[in-house]
């Protein structure tokens, strides 16, 4: 085990432990004592074993590989689809059960502070399409439904433009409490409330997974570039294919981009096997 993290020391992939009395140093020309390796084997906690499966991966190839994989022409690489090894699965999870789980009066985050209600989700929950957004406005707060206010108006011509109505697909947010003033959530608020954005769309298994603005989808890709780097390109995620494009609030205030989004949601269609709303 000593020779193993010397070894994995070497290719740059520590430290993997912090004492709880002094932080522990490695370097190629001093060894770790035995009582160190012990101390860093016992138990780790979950983001040093995701430090450490890259190590594994090297130890098993004769021969080491680049570690990045080729580029897409835009310059944005994907995630791996997988779920993460330590994502907790929940057996017979239902969109019910996640609503309760959350509670009518959560206040994991500070955005309980000024919000009116939970702002869960709605539509179908056999949906083949979701529509992911940011968080809860003031009209969704009040009325604790996702997207009924101007940008929802605009999201609801748009799904109807697809041939669809709001019914038949699910539309939610990262978020289910109105930040304050609208501003974009905040990457604590992420962190805590979009764990139940994932289970919703692993209860709802859709085709496709359409991101309405960059909050969505630099969550789901786990990255923070631009969405004009992305933005119309598919990735696999966990089953579904994702799609990313602008925000209706953004089409309010730049309708020059309406053409741009048409494009991305006649990709969707093409998926989904739909035909254009005959006017």
């Amino acid at each position: 085990m000593e020779a193993w993290f010397r070894y994995a020391d070497d290719l740059g992939l520590g430290p993997y432990c912090l004492s709880r009395s002094a932080q522990l140093s490695v370097t190629p020309s001093t060894s770790p004592s035995k009582s160190d390796v012990a101390e860093t084997s016992v138990d780790p906690p979950i983001a040093t074993v995701s430090k450490l499966r890259p190590a594994v991966a090297a130890a098993s190839l004769s021969s080491l590989a680049p570690m990045t994989a080729p580029r897409p022409a835009s310059g944005f690489v994907p995630p791996a689809a997988a779920a993460s090894l330590f994502e907790e699965r929940i057996e017979n999870d239902s969109l019910e059960r996640i609503r309760e789980t959350i509670g009518p009066n959560c206040m994991r985050c500070k955005l309980h502070k000024a919000r009116t209600q939970i702002v869960f989700g709605v539509g179908n929950p056999k949906a083949q399409l979701v529509f992911v957004g940011e968080g809860p406005g003031r009209d969704e707060d009040i009325q604790g439904e996702p997207f009924v206010g101007r940008a929802g108006k605009l999201l609801t011509q748009m799904i109807e433009a697809m041939g669809l109505r709001r019914p038949d697909v699910y539309i939610c947010n990262v978020v289910k409490c109105r930040p304050p003033e609208n501003r974009l959530p905040e990457n604590d608020e992420i962190a805590t409330c979009s764990p139940f954005l994932l289970r919703q769309l692993g209860v709802i298994q859709p085709k496709v997974i359409c991101c309405l603005g960059a909050c969505s989808a630099q969550t789901l890709l786990q990255t923070n570039q631009g969405i004009s780097r992305f933005r119309g390109e598919w990735f696999d995620y966990r089953g579904s294919k994702l799609i990313a494009t602008y925000h209706p609030a953004y089409l309010l205030r730049n309708p020059a981009a309406k053409s741009e989004v048409w494009k991305d949601l006649q990709k969707v269609m093409a998926v989904l096997g739909l035909a254009p709303k005959k006017r």
